[in-house]
């Protein structure tokens, strides 16, 4: 089935690895062009060789002035943005009854505030176009608070909250702006988390990987493939009618409706 991709340009930060890889390569396999950004020069710029029409950018989204920088490049590099994927890593686990302000501080202007910039610099275009996708990669937290993950708990809720309000101004130019909410998936991030579960509780990460995967319906954790099909469906133009979603990738994780 043709998606309605092709020849669309793609911006997805933290792209070098992980879902935001699998995300990379699914739309490249789609026809569209697409702009890898991460810190990691050699890596990013490597990873984008290896697609069809792609280019890798550095940048670290921490940065001030990062997303006008990254925007800038996407254009550079195949023309206005149809589609932004917002992606980020987490910030570190913690306790919310042991978060300093300083702490709070940093994970929002990592998980909301540069990504509510970001939108707003290729989000014009796209209103004046009367096409363009908005996909953030979320949490299962937004819907089930995740134990011991605070931080990515309150900021990633606050950027549900924006998009939600966002989707609803922008619907009627043709814009969507949907979240996928990945549950366990197979990444470095998800490994390294389930290290410091281990560490805590002093078990070996493989039983708090088994522990883990027995509380998921499906048995298993997911793969990053998976979860970037999910955010390819969205990024065509046959999900024009799905916008102000928040869609599960999660094996059944959640038990919620």
């Amino acid at each position: 089935m043709d998606i309605g991709v092709k020849g669309k340009n793609v911006l997805i930060p933290g792209s070098s690895s992980g879902i935001g890889l699998a995300i990379a390569r699914a739309l490249s396999e789609e026809g569209a062009n697409v702009v890898l950004a991460a810190r990691r020069r050699e890596v990013v710029e490597a990873e984008a060789a290896r697609l069809a029409s792609a280019v890798g950018v550095t940048v670290d989204l921490n940065d001030g002035g990062a997303p006008e920088e990254l925007a800038r490049l996407a254009e550079e590099a195949f023309g206005p943005v149809d589609v932004l994927v917002l992606n980020s890593g987490g910030p570190p686990p913690g306790a919310a009854a042991d978060l300093t302000a300083e702490q709070a501080a940093a994970a929002v202007n990592q998980l909301l505030l540069q990504q509510l910039r970001l939108t707003s610099l290729v989000l014009p275009g796209m209103r004046r176009r009367g096409w363009g996708r908005i996909i953030a990669v979320g949490s299962s937290g937004v819907q089930q608070p995740l134990p011991n993950l605070a931080l990515s708990n309150m900021a990633r809720a606050g950027l549900a909250g924006y998009l939600k309000t966002l989707a609803a101004e922008v619907a009627a130019e043709g814009v969507t702006v949907n979240m996928v909410l990945p549950g366990r998936i197979d990444t470095d991030r998800v490994a390294s988390l389930d290290s410091a579960a281990a560490a805590r509780s002093g078990q070996t990460p493989e039983e708090v990987r088994a522990a883990s995967e027995a509380s998921i319906p499906a048995g298993r954790y997911g793969r990053p493939e998976e979860f970037a099909a999910v955010v390819t469906f969205l990024a065509g133009t046959t999900a024009s009618y799905v916008t102000g979603e928040q869609i599960r990738c999660d094996g059944g994780l959640v038990r919620s409706y």
